[in-house]
């Protein structure tokens, strides 16, 4: 067998782990893996224009898949760029690994050009952060850090210098199975017994379901049907729980809207599903609370607990199901359900009087158009900003289509990025980008990312000339809007420019043609639509508690905004209230 260097070991464990790209940008330091991946052919070396893009792109595959994703930048500034991506895996529990290569060994602690301590610097936004300094720790920390990554869903982060990574590998070097699944986690029978028996005492339940939920949707609603719950959800848990539900009452927090705030504050026991929903000012303090979670670590840290209960949300609910007595009594759940349908009813206005005739555009219709054309399987990555508030009440899901934001760290110019990941897991399926215009512009460079890999993204640019959240936050804090606006070009053009298709959109019957036209493009295509920057958004319930502290939307001074098509899901779901 041929000797091997440390850098072609490291694409081999990666390999095995069943990593098929590496995203980052090249460097000196970087030399020798780059070149061990350009004579490999399992694996491809994804060439962005910045590293934070990399880590983006590496969070959303690893989201999308569940399995491990990674991204390198070379020495020094190079992998600095990385840390925001990299912060945003960690927080959505995406497993990435990170490789940080670094300057030359015997340079480390000399100030040396570009020297950083990237050991240290990633140690917050990692479960796992070591310095390879000599040919005998491989490949035994690289394949640590893997099964951090993976088994406690997060960022791993390897530093390597350049010059051990050109070293020849170790003849008998230690290797080992590596594990890539994650396994199931029950809990015990004393926490289930004592679950059922709340249940049991409880007259009123609700559920409010985060991501963790993913992959018990049928468990949740069994559930539901058998104590008669109304079921919510975090902006996260939207795309596992809110379709095919007789039950749902829509969402909480800042971005809410429908009944879940109601649902969740005049129950008498609240039981949080795979949610670590961080707002505690919407959640009530007078009510008994469950967490169940398969992180403890997230369990009771945002609301007092009457009940831990470690365990994954599916295995929870199946030994949980057999225990508990069925309810026949429906008063609160139907109660919900017209309050829910009602506040939908109130809303829809706001997104469909007179839209055909409002320039600039109203962007409320811009997503529910959006909503419409989209395929059933479209993966959509969502700006953080008022494009959150747009997914979260517009967006339609299915069980089949899915949708990707910074939703825990809130970073901007997060969806190009993550629909660069997203589009290299499956070039046939389709991805739209919901940006910003400021969160495209931050990162526009990497658009070009796009037309070099004729990545076939579907950029649609909610372009109001401003930072609209910002400007919000502003208002409610009282203070007068100061540096929120853009001088933005024509982005359609610099489309065009760079290769691929772009229209821009300035009245709204010309949206519609426009994004089937982008649809059909066999390409990258940008749809460049001027929208309203008057159109903000409100929560249900608001307090200047809820406000403090956190960069989203309220306000007095705003529209409702409408909800799309969840009103037609909320006008079905009376029709299972029993007519007595």
């Amino acid at each position: 067998m041929a000797k091997q260097t440390v850098a072609e070991q490291f694409i081999d464990i990666l390999v095995r782990a069943g990593v098929r790209r590496l995203y980052g940008v090249v460097g000196d330091s970087l030399n020798p893996v780059v070149d061990a991946i350009r004579r490999t052919a399992a694996l491809d070396w994804i060439q962005v224009r910045h590293e934070e893009t990399a880590a983006f792109a590496a969070g959303a595959e690893a989201q999308l898949t569940g399995k491990l994703a990674a991204c390198a930048g070379s020495c020094g500034p190079g992998n600095l760029h990385l840390i925001n991506g990299l912060y945003d895996a960690h927080r959505s529990m995406a497993p990435v690994l990170a490789l940080a290569s670094h300057i030359p060994s015997s340079e480390i602690g000399t100030t040396y050009f570009q020297e950083t301590h990237p050991d240290r610097l990633f140690s917050e936004c990692s479960h796992y952060s070591e310095l390879i300094s000599s040919t005998k720790q491989m490949p035994r920390v690289v394949q640590t850090a893997i099964q951090h990554a993976v088994g406690q869903s997060g960022v791993a982060v390897v530093s390597l210098p350049g010059d051990v990574a050109a070293e020849q590998a170790p003849e008998r070097a230690f290797e080992h199975a590596l594990v890539t699944t994650r396994p199931s986690v029950r809990p015990g029978d004393e926490e289930i017994d004592a679950l059922a028996r709340m249940v049991d005492e409880a007259a009123k339940v609700t559920l409010f379901c985060g991501s963790g939920t993913a992959g018990a949707h049928a468990e949740v609603m069994e559930f539901a049907e058998r104590v008669k719950s109304p079921v919510g959800h975090a902006l996260r848990g939207k795309e596992w729980i809110q379709y095919d539900n007789p039950y749902d009452v829509g969402m909480s927090g800042l971005l809410g809207y429908g009944a879940a705030y109601e649902a969740t504050h005049e129950c008498d026991l609240l039981i949080l599903l795979g949610t670590d929903f961080p707002y505690s000012a919407f959640l009530p303090d007078d009510v008994r609370i469950v967490q169940v979670d398969v992180r403890p670590e997230h369990l009771g840290r945002r609301t007092k607990l009457d009940l831990a209960v470690w365990g994954d949300v599916r295995e929870t609910l199946r030994c949980l199901l057999p225990k508990v007595r069925e309810k026949n009594d429906r008063t609160f759940l139907d109660r919900m359900l017209k309050k829910h349908a009602a506040t939908l009813e109130g809303v829809v206005k706001a997104y469909t009087r007179k839209v055909e005739k409002h320039v600039p555009i109203h962007p409320e219709y811009v997503a529910s158009v959006l909503d419409e054309e989209a395929a059933d399987d479209a993966v959509f990555t969502v700006d953080t900003g008022m494009c959150n508030v747009w997914a979260a009440r517009y967006l339609t899901p299915n069980g089949r289509r899915r949708v990707i934001g910074s939703f825990s760290h809130g970073s901007m110019a997060n969806a190009l990025p993550q629909a660069i990941g997203a589009q290299f897991t499956d070039r046939g399926r389709q991805i739209v980008s919901m940006s910003g215009d400021g969160g495209f512009s931050m990162l526009m460079g990497d658009f070009l990312t796009l037309v070099q890999y004729d990545l076939p993204v579907k950029v649609v640019l909610f372009n109001n000339s401003s930072l609209g959240m910002v400007e919000l936050e502003m208002m409610v804090s009282g203070l007068p809007a100061y540096g929120t606006t853009n001088q933005n070009p024509d982005f359609s053009a610099i489309a065009r420019a760079a290769g691929a298709y772009g229209v821009r959109v300035e009245k709204p019957k010309q949206l519609r043609g426009a994004l089937r036209d982008a649809f059909r493009h066999k390409g990258p295509a940008l749809v460049d639509v001027v929208t309203d920057p008057n159109a903000l958004s409100i929560p249900p319930k608001i307090s200047a508690e809820m406000v403090s502290g956190f960069a989203l939307s309220a306000g007095k001074m705003v529209l409702d905004g409408g909800v799309g098509r969840m009103v037609q899901m909320a006008r079905s779901n009376l029709r299972n209230i029993p007519r007595v």
